[in-house]
Parts: C-alpha cells; sequence; structure tokens
C-alpha cells in the first residue's frame, strides 16, 4: 500500500515539475522573442506573447523601469522563477511524503 502511494506521489511531482517547466519556458521564450524584436504579426510569436502575458498577469508590468526591455526581463523572469522554485519545490515535498 505505501509503495502505490509513493508512486503515485512521484507521478504527480514529474506531472507539477514538468508544467512548472513548461510554464518557465514559455515566459523565457517571450523574454527572447521581446529582445530579438520578433515579428508580433507572427502566429507564433503572438500565442508565446499572450499565453507569457497571462502566466505572468500578477507579475507583468510589477517593476517601473525606465526601459521597456527591463521591465519585460524583470516581470516575464520573475513569474519564470517563481513557477520553478514553486513547481520544484511542490514536486521535492511530494516526492518524500
Amino acid at each position: 500500500m505505501a509503495t502505490h502511494s509513493r508512486s503515485g506521489n512521484r507521478s504527480a511531482a514529474t506531472i507539477i515539475i514538468v508544467i512548472a517547466d513548461i510554464m518557465a519556458l514559455i515566459l523565457g521564450l517571450w523574454i527572447v522573442m521581446y529582445l530579438l524584436d520578433a515579428n508580433r504579426a507572427n502566429d507564433l510569436v503572438n500565442f508565446i506573447q499572450n499565453a507569457a502575458r497571462w502566466l505572468a498577469g500578477w507579475s507583468y508590468d510589477l517593476f517601473t523601469f525606465h526601459d521597456a526591455w527591463a521591465r519585460v526581463v524583470a516581470g516575464y523572469g520573475l513569474a519564470a522563477v517563481v513557477y520553478l522554485f514553486v513547481g520544484h519545490g511542490l514536486a521535492n515535498r511530494l516526492r518524500h511524503f
């Protein structure tokens, strides 16, 4: 019985890590696309921008740096770091539970 529970915890931990990593990847992609001045009329760029804005809704424009690139890097970067930290931390707790 305990083995089944541990296996379920490991599976849940893996799912949480994958989701956190994908969220951080989307945010990181948007930062790179923004810095490289990607064509916002492109469907992929538009999708990544919208997904990143939704994921970073709580940290979007949190910082008031003068330069727009610094606001993007700080705001979206903070969200990516938080998702990675919380996701991996929660997964580690599940694995050891």
